[in-house]
Formats: C-alpha cells, sequence, structure tokens
C-alpha cells in the first residue's frame, strides 16, 4: 500500500468589494480602527485564494487527487459566490460576520472542508487569501 503524503495547491482568482466596519461602532470610531477601509462606499480587492490539500498519493493515477476535480469545487463553492461580488452583502458564506481577510479565510475553510469529505484520502492543510501584494492570511483550520 503506497502511504506517501503529498501536498497540492490550488490558486484561484476573484475580485470582490468589501468594507470593514461594526455596527456598533460610530463612523469615526469604525475609521480609527479600519482605516480607509471603512469607507462607506466600500472597496474592493484582486484576490488570490490558495488552497492547499495533503492526502496519500494514489499508486494508479499518482495523483493525491484530480486538480480538475479539485478547481471544480473551488469554483462551484467560492470563487462563483464571491467572484465581482459585495463580501459583506452578497456572500451567503459570509453574512453576519466582519468581512475580514482573516475571517474569508477561515469561512473559506468552513465550506471547502465540508466539500471535501467524500474524498476520504484527502484533508484540507491551508486556506491561504492573498488581498493585496503585501498582505495575506493563511488558514489552517
Amino acid at each position: 500500500m503506497n502511504n506517501q503524503i503529498a501536498y497540492i495547491t490550488r490558486r484561484e482568482h476573484f475580485n470582490a468589494a468589501h468594507r470593514l466596519f461594526k455596527a456598533d461602532f460610530s463612523d469615526e470610531k469604525n475609521l480609527e480602527v479600519f482605516g480607509k477601509c471603512s469607507n462607506p462606499n466600500w472597496h474592493g480587492h484582486n484576490y488570490t485564494l490558495f488552497v492547499t490539500i495533503k492526502g496519500t498519493v494514489d499508486a494508479e493515477t499518482g495523483f493525491v487527487m484530480n486538480l480538475k476535480e479539485l478547481s471544480r469545487i473551488i469554483r462551484t463553492e467560492v470563487i462563483d459566490k464571491l467572484d465581482h461580488k459585495n463580501i459583506n452583502v452578497e456572500v451567503d458564506f459570509m453574512q453576519g460576520k466582519l468581512a475580514s481577510t482573516e475571517n474569508l479565510a477561515i469561512s473559506i475553510w468552513e465550506v471547502l472542508v465540508d466539500s471535501l469529505k467524500p474524498f476520504s484520502t484527502v484533508l484540507l492543510h491551508c486556506i491561504k487569501v492573498q488581498e493585496t501584494e503585501n498582505n495575506f492570511v493563511e488558514y489552517y483550520g
């Protein structure tokens, strides 16, 4: 039995708008805490998402998982819901959550960990959401 573990990462892109704010903060407090990211008229990013899974390499295919299938799951469950959307308003899995990159990464994890359950030899390892060239979040569940 082949028990070699490998990690594979799929990269995807999406564009989305959001606003960092708390309704119970005053406009001044939101500006103090969140800066320009609390703009009442929103702001946007060109995000890059990295989904890393790990698992046993299948002796027959040489795959941990077929990357076409992984891409399909990510697109259906995450990208189609986020791309060219307002994260605060239009994204079902972000409802009631502060639209920070940290919360976005955690929420993407929660969506994908359930979607990958049918693949019993695969585990979600890391979600990395890159918001800007200089800022990204990694979440390991």
